[in-house]
């Protein structure tokens, strides 16, 4: 069965299934589901967690493994696999078909990719897992959709807000869902009841912080490094968080690389690119770096997230977003 994750939660009061599949790009929604089927499972006495990382030489064998593998203490268990290529191959494949071959009312698997393709979508696994279970599909919220989807958070966290209001709010994010998320956290620390103006939208905005990601995006994408860095080691100095970075720069990459593919098909860059004021900025970036480097700079962001996520040891996470920041400048190789 697929659903949309605003269907999720009646899902979950309804039944709790076997196998869990919720695949998108937007990393703040696919949390939030991913944290609803959690809180689903512990609810209905699934206290064992495992978490299992798909990456490249995964072992397979290990999720059935797991399966097999219950503990003394615990009746039932969550098996959380995270497969950020989306690509299991033909070991993996053949792994989870099994696994959902095994699965009972003691076991629910988690598994967690990003956005499938249509191949994939229509491939054996997938068809076997959704077949018992649930495909939840994360979709981008679009530049229209997102001065709804703010009121609708607003709403969520008692607070209303004047239409303009908003309107600067889903301009001032760009689309970036976990930004938008901190500022509405913000704005109810500081509200006290009243409907939001747009002064009071003004001064939460620019005094969150000296530095913003925004900045980052601009300096880095004009090919200024040592004002990239700067802005970058201020995020950090103020407390934002790696995951908020790195979202903003490998978005920003994606960006890059869809816009190349249509310029090339002879689209002008003004339809492309909206804000006037951006436009100089990611022509200067486009100068610089080509489709091959830009594929690396993903494969470089895939690389911290991991770091992040603390999959790897030898890197911190920092390190990795400056670096990723100085090869978006132009300033080394990939």
């Amino acid at each position: 069965m697929r659903i949309n994750p605003q269907q999720l939660s009646q899902q979950l009061r309804k039944e709790l299934v076997t196998a869990y599949i919720v695949s998108g790009d937007e990393p703040l929604l696919v949390q939030e589901c991913c944290d609803q089927i959690r809180a689903a499972a512990r609810k209905n006495g699934f206290e064992e967690r495992e978490i299992l990382h798909a990456e490249h030489n995964f072992d397979w064998g290990s999720l059935l493994a797991s399966a097999g593998n219950m503990s003394l203490f615990a009746e039932k268990k969550l098996i959380e696999v995270r497969a950020p290529s989306g690509k299991p191959g033909d070991k993996g494949s053949k792994a989870l078909q099994e696994f959902a071959a095994l699965a009972s009312q003691d076991l629910i698997l988690l598994l967690i990719l990003p956005k499938l393709d249509r191949s994939q979508l229509n491939s054996k696994w997938v068809k076997t897992l959704e077949g018992q279970g649930v495909l939840v599909q994360v979709w981008p919220v679009s530049s229209q959709e997102m001065p709804h989807w703010i009121s609708q958070r607003l709403s969520a966290a008692g607070l209303s807000a004047e239409k303009e209001a908003v309107r600067i709010l889903a301009e001032r994010v760009e689309g970036n869902l976990l930004a938008a998320s901190q500022e509405i956290e913000k704005l109810k620390l500081l509200n006290s009841g009243e409907t939001i103006t747009v002064e009071q939208l003004e001064h939460s905005v620019t005094s969150s912080a000296r530095y913003s990601v925004f900045d980052l995006i601009d300096r880095a994408l004009a090919g200024e490094a040592e004002k990239a860095v700067k802005t970058l080691q201020g995020l950090r100095a103020e407390g934002i968080e790696p995951p908020v970075v790195l979202w903003a720069l490998a978005r920003e990459v994606r960006s890059l690389l869809e816009i190349t593919e249509k310029l090339e098909q002879g689209q002008p860059l003004a339809r492309l690119v909206r804000i006037q004021k951006r436009q100089p900025l990611v022509q200067s970036a486009l100068s610089r770096l080509g489709p091959p480097k830009l594929e690396a700079l993903l494969l470089k962001a895939r690389a911290v997230d991991s770091a992040i996520k603390g999959n790897t040891t030898h890197q911190s996470p920092w390190i990795g977003l400056l670096e990723l920041t100085l090869n978006l400048c132009g300033q080394r190789c990939v």
